[in-house]
């Protein structure tokens, strides 16, 4: 072990990448390997001390996963529907250092937002010439919070990602497009900061992809965006905006 970070496939550099630029990660697959486990309590962390959990001895879920089949079966034989996604996807900042791969920043990283599915596509901010993107911490299903600090974590068999540079394209914060919505991410040290963050990326949104006047845009976020927590425990905290792409058409 080289440290206490994430298993990553990485730094990638890629040519022609040039800090502000946006980077487009297209996420075309993700397959899990075969078990995985998902702890609470015994670690040292604000949400499981404030929820009385953080002192003792951990539970452990033990999972069998079924990549074809799509389903987690834990020890007591409980079943789930997978939903595989890359828990960590981004970029370096630019500063010197080495930089703990724990918590998100605007150039991406421990995002850990479980609608980053196969299908998706992520957008980030460049940081730095060259990218130097990296990739991994693999988790097979997980709800918004990670209330426990864990997902189901398990080994990644194999996931296809396609990179691509978008020089057309003002960026300052994490957004994606799934088949169904649009989202923003907004990142910070509590929820107040973070949701702040995801609305203002979402008014940057509508304005650009749909035209609209930032109040306006408000107006409407307030009718038909929701704001979700993306998670609570990689000390900054993530909130995501998700504005349905149909939102629009829906009422003329």
């Amino acid at each position: 072990m080289l440290d206490a970070g994430h298993a990553l496939i990485g730094p990638v550099e890629i040519r022609g990448a040039k800090a502000g630029q946006v980077l487009e990660v297209r996420v075309e697959s993700v397959r899990v390997g075969p078990f995985g486990f998902t702890v609470a309590g015994g670690w040292s962390t604000f949400v499981n001390d404030r929820l009385g959990v953080g002192d003792g001895e951990s539970r452990v879920l033990v999972w069998d996963l079924d990549a074809d089949g799509a389903v987690a079966r834990d020890n007591e034989g409980r079943e789930f529907r997978l939903s595989p996604f890359l828990g960590v996807l981004g970029m370096p900042p630019d500063e010197p250092g080495v930089h703990s791969t724990g918590p998100p920043r605007r150039c991406g990283g421990n995002l850990d937002c479980k609608e980053l599915v196969a299908g998706t596509t992520l957008f980030l901010p460049i940081p730095v010439d060259g990218a130097r993107f990296s990739a991994g911490d693999c988790h097979a299903l997980q709800g918004d919070g990670e209330v426990s600090t864990t997902a189901i974590e398990c080994p990644l068999e194999r996931a296809e990602l396609t990179l691509v540079v978008r020089d057309d394209l003002e960026l300052s914060w994490p957004m994606a497009m799934t088949e169904q919505a649009w989202l923003t991410l907004g990142l910070g040290d509590d929820l107040d900061e973070a949701m702040v963050g995801a609305v203002a990326a979402m008014l940057e949104l509508m304005g650009r992809e749909y035209g609209l006047e930032r109040r306006e845009a408000l107006a409407l976020a307030s009718v038909v965006v929701d704001l979700r927590v993306t998670q609570v425990v990689n000390g900054v905290v993530g909130v995501h905006a998700v504005f349905p792409r149909d939102a629009l058409g829906a009422v003329g």
